[in-house]
């Protein structure tokens, strides 16, 4: 049960028609839809598509393995880049990445090949007999992995593949991340995210460790020497606060917190259930947030964003999303003040509105309020503060409220790396975790096997 939310009740619907509600997001091809769509692809030979992959997916090569029968090559193609090829081809942006470089994507056509439809037909129907990759010889050499995430899991797999071994340490119960605790349902559905991770680690050499979180049982300083390298991908686990009075009780919460709970449950119809919802932010997250709490069986549910909808982070096909499920977008409207029931709990909340002063946001001193039951919050998430609390962790460069690193993944501590949504460059996108991940592996295979990889400078 969700603490905050224990006063509400369940869902009004049987547990199997909630089931429906989140399953993919989009069906799956067929082997006659796969070939069919394969065949418009023109296999162009400068292969815009691959160059928008932030991991370098040889796209035109893995959909021609598709038209010509060969899934298994196809399939290949897809995780010698991106082992996380299959979560990948559910939840990245294909819209702004590699079918938005689509040469059919022109205004005559306005069309581009599914290749993210594709990329999963491949991953889901390759039978491989073993693990598609094998390990290079042995170096001696152990790293230690801070965080089974798609960064810090790319990063073991990598350096396992290049003779390295292993040692991932995980805060949580489960491997996985964000694929396992962020991701919204109807995106990575049923078990997909822990059948990745078995695949996964069966290259060998990788040992995960569960239970296990910086800052609290497990310390930076300690890592560092007892492993020949460490990496960080601690991720944004913190969700960022609105400063209002009010803020902790009984109806609002971290949007990622009932997402994660909600890809936990056994029966979702034991989840608690706003009849009016709202959900503040302009993310993918806060599109997620609001679209399960509607498949839950939310009646009313408002996304508030305080600039406009053009500013709003979220994708064109995340918002479509959204508008399709009924979700009601207020934008030019901040937080003001969380309204409460006389016992306490959240009835609502009131909104300043707001508008550009030239390039200045202010409030314009008119009001609306919003009744709800529950209130998500989706703002943004930032590093746990404890996790770099120590001496050694102290030390480490920081842009903003990020890790500092430089091109291969250095932070400023000579030996600690680190990738993913917790590093100062990058889109907060699964799919760059995973190149942040596989690309720290090599300058971390490479310092460690020629005595280099010292502090960059600061």
């Amino acid at each position: 049960m969700i603490e905050s939310l224990k006063h509400l009740p369940p869902s009004t619907s049987a547990s199997e028609a909630l089931a429906r509600q989140f399953t993919d997001l989009a069906p799956a091809l067929t082997s006659r839809q796969a070939a069919i769509e394969a065949a418009r692809c023109l296999y162009c030979y400068d292969a815009p598509c691959m160059h928008a992959c932030p991991t370098g997916i040889d796209v035109a090569s893995f959909i021609r393995n598709i038209h010509d029968g060969n899934l298994n090559g196809a399939a290949h193609n897809i995780l010698k880049q991106n082992i996380f090829g299959g979560a990948c081809s559910r939840v990245c942006p294909t819209e702004i990445l590699c079918e938005d470089a689509c040469v059919r994507n022109h205004m005559e056509e306005h069309q581009p090949v599914k290749i993210g439809l594709l990329q999963r037909h491949a991953i889901d129907h390759a039978t491989f007999n073993q693990h598609p990759f094998e390990r290079a010889p042995a170096t001696g050499k152990t790293i230690a992995v801070v965080g089974a995430g798609p960064a810090g899991l790319s990063c073991a797999h990598r350096l396992a593949m290049l003779g390295n071994d292993v040692i991932v340490f995980e805060a949580n119960a489960k491997a996985g991340g964000l694929n396992e605790y962020g991701i919204a349902k109807y995106k990575l559905p049923g078990d997909v995210a822990q059948e990745e991770v078995a695949f996964l680690l069966e290259i060998g050499g990788i040992e995960v460790r569960t239970g296990y979180a910086l800052g609290v049982n497990l310390h930076l300083q300690d890592l560092h020497v007892r492993y020949d390298a460490v990496f960080l991908g601690i991720g944004l686990t913190a969700s960022r606060q609105l400063g209002l009075t009010g803020e902790h009780a009984p109806g609002l919460m971290s949007a990622i917190d009932y997402i994660a709970t909600l890809r936990q449950a056994q029966d979702l119809a034991c989840l608690p259930v706003p009849r009016r919802a709202i959900v503040i932010g302009a993310g993918n997250t806060a599109i997620d947030m609001a679209v399960q709490i509607k498949h839950m069986g939310a009646e009313d549910v408002t996304l508030v964003y305080r600039r406009g909808l053009d500013a709003m982070s979220a994708t064109h096909h995340e918002i479509a999303i959204a508008k399709a499920n009924f979700v009601r977008i207020r934008t030019w409207a901040a937080p003001l003040e969380v309204l409460l029931t006389d016992t306490g709990r959240v009835m609502g909340m009131r909104f300043e509105e707001t508008a550009l002063k030239g390039t200045r946001l202010a409030g314009t001193g008119a009001t609306i309020d919003i009744a709800a039951d529950a209130v998500f919050k989706a703002i943004g998430q930032s590093m746990e503060a404890v996790s770099l609390s120590d001496d050694l962790a102290g030390a480490i460069a920081r842009q903003g409220d990020k890790i500092a690193v430089d091109d291969h993944f250095r932070t400023s501590v000579a030996g600690i790396y680190a990738g993913g949504d917790c590093v100062a460059p990058g889109q907060d996108l699964t799919v760059q975790a995973v190149q942040h991940g596989k690309l720290a592996a090599h300058a971390i295979h490479q310092d460690i096997q020629f005595k280099t990889g010292a502090a960059w400078p600061t």
